[in-house]
C-alpha cells in the first residue's frame, strides 16, 4: 500500500529517520513499504536491512523530481532493477541534467507517473499511474474500467502528524532560504502525506478492487537476492585469485629481502600474514594498495601509510608504510586476524598537491564504473540550527546572534524562541546535505551502481550517495586516499634544499633520523615549530614532559596526546610514572604483565584488544568489535552491551574485585573516538622525525616549506618568526625578486606575491610573466607601462614595498603612479612605438614616511607586520622577566610581556570556561600560560598584540608557565619609530 515514504535523506523534505520509518510502518500494520526518497537511495541498505528484521518486505527505489516538481517514482523489481535506477539518477544528478518526463528504463524498473500525468491508454509494459486516496473522486469522472490494470494505490509518507509537517515546513523554508510566511503550497508536501491506517486506504478504494489488487502484485513483483554481508570490493588483481597469491608472495618476499636481510624472525612473520591474508581473501586489497603506492612513487609524491595497515610485516615489506612493526612488537591482530569479518584498513596520506592526480589515477586504473569517492553526511548542528530557524522565523540578526551565544537567552518570554528551541531539537543530527568523506574511495567488483547512485560534486570526481558505515554494512571497504600538509612541507623543503644548497636528501633514512643526536635534542627541547604532529602547544609541553628524545617515547606521546588518554586523567598518570616507575602499583599482576610497556596505563587501541582477550577472557573477534566501538566505529552495535556483560561475567569468575574490573572498564571506555593504534602512532612519529631532520639541518628551506603550503598549527606570522630565529632575512615582496610563493636564495627569502591581500592572481601571474620575458623593471613608469596594471592594485604593490628597489618612498610613489596613470593608459594605446619614453623626474616636497605606517601597511595588508610585535608595543621590555628566567623563578609572582600566538579555551569539571595561552616574549622565546575561570572572565583575551601579565610560575615536570592572574592588553606606539 505504502509505494512512496520518505525519510530525512531526501534532504529539508523528510522527518522520519530510517528507523522511525520502518516502526511506524510496523506499528501501522504494513506488510510492506517502498523506500523513495526525492533523487537518491542513499538509505536503501539500512532500511532494507530495518525491513527484514521486522518482518516487513522493503520495496527499493526513489522518487525522481526536477526541484518541486514530483515526475515519477521509480521502483525496481530486482537487483539488475535497482542498478538501473542509481545508474539513471547517477547520470543526470553528475551532468546537472534536469530528468526526463519519460524516462527509458527496462522491464526491471516499474515507473509510477502521478494522476494526471500521462493517459492510460499511452502507458508502456512496466507504466504505471498513482493514484492517491485523496484522488479517488477524480476516477469517478473517468472510464478506467479497460485501463483498471494500470493504476496503483500511492500513499505518500513524508511525515508522521502535525508538529512532523511543521518541522518539514520548516525544512522546505531552510532549503528554500525563504522566511516561513513566504512559502507557498508548492513548496511543501500536502498535508495527508502521512500513515494511514490499511483499513482507512482499502475503504477509500472501495469501489476499485482492480486498484488494490494491481497495487500488491506491483509490490510482490518486487524482490531481491542479495548477500549484504559479502565482501563486495575488488576481488582479483591480477587475473586470477592464484596470480594474486602469488605476486603478493613475490613482492612481499623481494621486499622483505630489502628491508629486513635474512632475518628469520621476519621471514616467519611474513609467512604467517601471507597465510592469514589469503585465506580472508584479501590479497587482491593488499595489491590494489600497492599498485597505488607504486604510481606515486613513480611520479615523486611522498606518502605515509598510516592506520592499523602498520601493524602488518608485509604492508612494511611492500612499501605502503614505513613502521617496522618488528621494531616496535606491533599486534598484527590489530590489523587483521582470522576472528575479524571485515577487510583490513589503509590510510595513505599524500601532499594536498598530489592526492587529486592519485585518486585521478585510480579511476582511470580500475575504471570509474567500479571507483566512487566515499560520501558523509553533513548533519545540522546546535549553531546553524539556530541561524536557519531564526531566520525562517524572520528574526533579525543581532537577536539571532545573541540566541546563539545563549541559545536559551528570554525563550519562555518569546514565542517566535520558544519554536525555536522545540523545533531545533528535533533537527539536532538531522542530515543536511551530502557531503563527500575525508579520503575514503571504494573499489568495487561490480559496478557501483550496483549499491549506489552516484553524485558529483565540485571537486570533479564521482561520489557515492552511502557512507562509510552504510558501504561496511553491505562489504564494500574503503581505501582513504587523504590529503596532509605535513607531506607538503617535506616534498617542497627537499627541492628547496636541492635548488638552494645543490644538496639531495634521502628522507627514507629514517633509521639515520632516529640515531641522529641532534634531532633528539630538537625534539628533547620541544624546538619542533611546523613539525608533523608535534608543533602545537600541548605536545611540545608533552616533550618535555616526558624529556623526550628517542623514538619509542615520541609513538607514546603521539598516543597520549589524545583527548580520550588525556581527558580520563590516565595521560597526568603516564607521564608521573615515567617520571618514577617504582612510585606505582600495578591494578592487577596481569594487568602489569600487559601493560609493562606503558606503565600500567592503556595507550593504544591494542592495548583495549589485549586487555579485553587476556585479562577478561573476551575473544579475538569480540575484543575487535569492542575496540571498534570504544573508538567510535560501531556504536550502538548490537552486540556490544552483549559484551560488556561478558567482560564484568568473566572477570568475577576470575575472582577479580569489582572495583578492579570497574577501574579497568572505565580506562577503556575513556578511549571513546580519540585514541589511536601503536601502528598509527608509528606512522605519525616516522613522518615527524622526517619533519624534524629537516628542521634540524636545513631550517630556512623547510619553514619556508612550511609556509608554502599553508602552514600548519599556527598562523603565518609565526613561521616567519621561526625563520627569522633560524638565521632567514625575511624581505616584504618584491615585483623583482618576489615570486607567487615564498622565495629563499642563500638566507634571503621574499616573501610570495600570493600573500598580498587584494592582490589579483592574474595581476601576480602578469607581473611574474613580464619579469621572465623582458626582464626586471627599472622604475615606476616602466612597471606601469609594460604591465598595464591598474592604479588600486598598483597602490597594493607600492604600499606593501614591492617598488622599494626605486630607492623611493611610499608616499612619492603613490603620488607618481596616480599622476602617471592617464599618461601610461594613453600610451599603451598607441599599439606600435618607435621610441620609448624617457621615465618622467618629479620634483616633489619632501614627504616624510616612518617605519611604524610601515608595519601599518603590512598588518593591513599581510595580516601581520615583519618586524617584531614588541617593536610596536607601547612598553619597555627592561622591566619583564623573560621566558629565560622562569627556572629560578618557580612558585614566585612576576610580570611577563607576551606577543599573543594562540589559545586554547576548555570547560571544567564545573563546566567553568577557562583557557590556556601561547605567546612568545621579547627574545622570542614560547610562553605557555594558565587563565583560570576566574581571570578568563575578569580579564578576556582581546586577540593579536602585546599583553602585559602578571602571575606565578609553575613547573609541572620540567615544563615552565604562568598562571596568570592579571592581564592587560598594550596598546600601540603612537611615536615615530626609530
Amino acid at each position: 500500500m505504502y509505494l512512496n515514504c520518505k525519510t530525512y535523506y531526501s534532504y529539508r523534505y523528510g522527518t522520519f529517520s530510517t528507523a522511525q520509518l520502518v516502526t511506524e510502518g510496523l506499528e501501522m500494520g504494513a506488510a510492506s513499504l517502498a523506500l523513495t526518497n526525492i533523487n537518491s537511495t542513499q538509505d536503501t541498505w539500512e532500511f532494507y536491512s530495518l525491513c527484514l528484521d521486522a518482518g516487513i518486505k522493503p520495496v527499493l527505489g526513489c522518487e525522481v523530481r526536477n526541484g518541486d516538481v514530483f515526475l515519477y517514482l521509480l521502483l525496481a523489481k530486482n537487483i539488475p532493477g535497482l542498478r538501473e535506477i542509481n545508474s539513471f539518477l547517477s547520470l543526470h544528478l553528475q551532468t546537472v541534467m534536469p530528468f526526463p518526463g519519460i524516462p527509458s528504463l527496462s522491464g526491471n524498473v516499474w515507473v509510477i507517473y502521478p494522476l494526471g500525468a500521462k493517459a492510460p491508454n499511452q502507458l508502456s509494459t512496466n507504466e504505471l499511474i498513482g493514484v492517491q486516496p485523496s484522488e479517488v473522486n477524480k476516477l469517478f469522472t473517468m472510464d478506467i474500467s479497460v485501463h483498471s490494470h494500470r493504476f496503483v494505490i500511492r500513499q505518500p509518507v513524508t511525515y508522521k502528524d502535525k508538529k512532523g509537517f511543521n518541522l518539514h515546513r520548516l525544512l522546505r523554508a531552510i532549503d528554500k532560504n525563504i522566511l516561513l510566511s513566504k512559502q507557498t503550497s508548492d513548496q511543501v508536501a500536502a498535508e495527508g502525506e502521512m500513515f494511514l491506517s490499511p483499513a482507512k486506504i482499502l475503504d477509500a478504494f472501495g469501489r476499485y478492487p482492480a486498484i488494490v489488487t494491481n497495487t500488491l502484485q506491483v509490490i510482490d513483483s518486487c524482490s531481491y537476492s542479495i548477500d549484504l554481508k559479502a565482501d563486495k570490493n575488488k576481488k582479483i588483481f591480477t587475473s586470477s585469485l592464484a596470480a594474486d597469491k602469488a605476486l603478493l608472495e613475490k613482492l612481499a618476499k623481494d621486499g622483505m629481502r630489502s628491508r629486513y636481510g635474512s632475518n628469520k624472525e621476519a621471514h616467519k612473520r611474513v609467512r604467517k600474514e601471507l597465510e592469514i591474508i589469503d585465506k580472508l581473501g584479501f590479497n587482491a586489497y593488499f595489491l590494489v594498495t600497492w599498485d597505488i603506492i607504486r604510481y606515486a612513487q613513480s611520479r615523486g609524491f611522498y606518502h605515509v601509510g598510516r592506520g592499523s595497515g602498520a601493524n602488518s610485516i608485509v604492508a612494511f615489506c611492500l612499501q605502503i608504510t614505513d613502521v617496522d612493526p618488528i621494531e616496535l612488537d606491533l599486534y598484527f591482530e590489530r590489523f587483521l586476524n582470522p576472528y575479524r569479518a571485515s577487510p583490513p584498513d589503509f590510510d595513505i596520506d599524500f601532499s594536498h598537491r598530489d592526492r587529486d592526480e592519485v585518486i585521478d589515477y585510480v579511476f582511470k586504473r580500475y575504471g570509474s564504473d567500479h571507483v566512487a569517492l566515499l560520501g558523509m553526511v553533513s548533519t545540522f548542528k546546535h549553531d546553524a540550527i539556530i541561524r536557519e530557524l531564526g531566520k525562517v522565523f524572520g528574526l533579525p540578526k543581532q537577536e539571532i546572534d545573541g540566541l546563539v551565544s545563549n541559545p536559551l537567552a528570554n525563550f519562555k518570554e518569546d514565542k517566535i524562541q520558544q519554536y525555536i528551541i522545540s523545533y531545533g531539537a528535533l533537527l539536532q543530527g538531522f542530515p543536511n546535505y551530502a557531503s563527500i568523506h575525508p579520503g575514503g574511495m571504494l573499489i568495487s567488483e561490480e559496478p557501483i551502481t550496483q549499491y549506489t547512485a552516484l553524485i558529483m560534486p565540485p571537486k570533479g570526481f564521482a561520489t557515492a550517495q552511502i557512507d562509510m558505515f552504510t558501504a561496511e554494512d553491505i562489504g564494500l571497504y574503503k581505501i582513504d586516499i587523504l590529503s596532509q600538509r605535513g607531506l607538503g612541507h617535506i616534498k617542497e623543503a627537499i627541492q628547496l634544499v636541492r635548488e638552494n644548497k645543490g644538496l639531495s636528501v634521502d628522507i627514507h633514512a629514517i633509521e639515520q633520523f632516529k640515531k641522529d643526536p641532534q634531532v633528539a635534542q630538537k625534539i628533547k627541547k620541544a624546538d619542533t615549530i611546523g613539525c608533523f604532529y608535534i608543533e602545537s602547544p600541548a605536545m611540545r609541553q608533552l616533550l618535555i614532559k616526558l624529556r623526550c628524545s628517542d623514538y619509542l617515547t615520541l609513538v607514546a606521546a603521539s598516543s597520549i596526546i589524545r583527548p580520550g588518554v588525556a581527558q580520563s586523567g590516565m595521560m597526568r598518570q603516564y607521564i608521573s610514572r615515567f617520571h618514577q616507575p617504582d612510585s606505582f602499583e600495578y591494578l592487577h599482576p596481569k594487568m602489569k604483565e600487559l601493560l609493562e610497556e606503558t606503565y600500567g596505563v592503556m595507550v593504544y587501541q591494542e592495548d583495549v584488544i589485549k586487555v579485553a582477550h587476556h585479562f577478561a577472557g573476551i575473544d579475538m573477534g569480540e575484543a575487535d568489535i569492542l575496540r571498534r566501538a570504544m573508538s567510535g566505529k560501531y556504536r550502538g552495535h548490537d552486540g556490544f552491551d552483549k559484551i560488556k556483560e561478558r567482560f564484568f561475567a568473566n572477570c568475577r569468575s576470575f575472582g577479580y574485585p569489582d572495583a578492579i574490573t570497574e577501574e579497568v572498564w572505565r580506562q577503556i571506555q575513556s578511549f571513546g573516538g580519540y585514541s589511536f593504534s601503536k601502528a598509527h602512532s608509528a606512522s605519525f612519529a616516522v613522518e615527524s622525525y622526517q619533519s624534524l631532520y629537516l628542521k634540524t639541518y636545513f631550517p630556512l628551506e623547510f619553514m619556508v616549506a612550511v609556509i608554502n603550503n599553508e602552514g600548519g598549527f599556527y598562523n603565518r606570522e609565526l613561521y616567519f618568526h621561526e625563520l627569522r630565529r633560524a638565521g632567514g632575512h625575511v624581505e616584504a615582496p618584491c615585483v623583482n625578486r618576489s615570486d607567487y610563493f615564498t622565495n629563499i636564495r642563500g638566507k634571503e627569502v621574499f616573501i610570495g606575491l600570493r600573500l598580498i591581500k587584494g592582490l589579483q592572481a592574474d595581476v601576480a601571474s602578469r607581473l611574474l610573466e613580464e619579469r621572465e620575458a623582458n626582464g626586471p623593471f627599472t622604475g615606476l613608469q616602466d612597471l606601469m607601462t609594460r604591465t598595464a596594471i591598474g592604479i588600486e592594485q598598483l597602490n597594493l604593490l607600492v604600499r606593501i614595498g614591492a617598488l622599494r628597489f626605486t630607492g623611493k618612498n611610499k608616499k612619492q610613489l603613490l603620488w607618481e603612479a596616480n599622476f602617471l596613470q592617464k599618461r601610461v593608459k594613453e600610451h599603451n594605446k598607441i599599439r606600435e612605438a618607435l621610441f620609448e619614453d624617457k621615465p618622467l623626474e618629479f620634483t616633489l616636497p619632501e614627504l616624510h614616511h616612518t617605519s611604524l605606517e610601515d608595519a601599518l601597511d603590512e598588518i593591513e595588508l599581510l595580516d601581520y607586520p615583519l618586524c617584531s610585535r614588541f617593536d610596536l608595543a607601547e612598553l619597555d621590555n627592561n622591566r619583564f622577566v623573560t621566558v629565560s628566567q622562569l627556572p629560578s623563578l618557580v612558585g614566585k609572582e612576576v610580570e611577563i610581556a607576551g606577543a599573543y600566538v594562540t589559545v586554547k579555551y576548555v570547560r571544567t569539571i564545573k563546566k567553568e570556561i577557562m583557557h590556556f595561552g601561547t605567546f612568545i616574549d621579547c627574545n622570542g622565546d614560547w610562553l605557555d600560560t594558565v587563565h583560570f575561570p576566574d581571570t578568563t572572565r575578569r580579564y578576556p583575551l582581546q586577540g593579536v598584540g602585546v599583553y602585559w601579565m602578571k602571575g606565578r610560575v609553575v613547573d609541572d615536570f620540567g615544563a615552565y608557565s604562568i598562571e596568570v592572574k592579571e592581564l592587560k592588553k598594550i596598546g600601540m606606539k603612537k611615536d615615530q619609530l626609530a
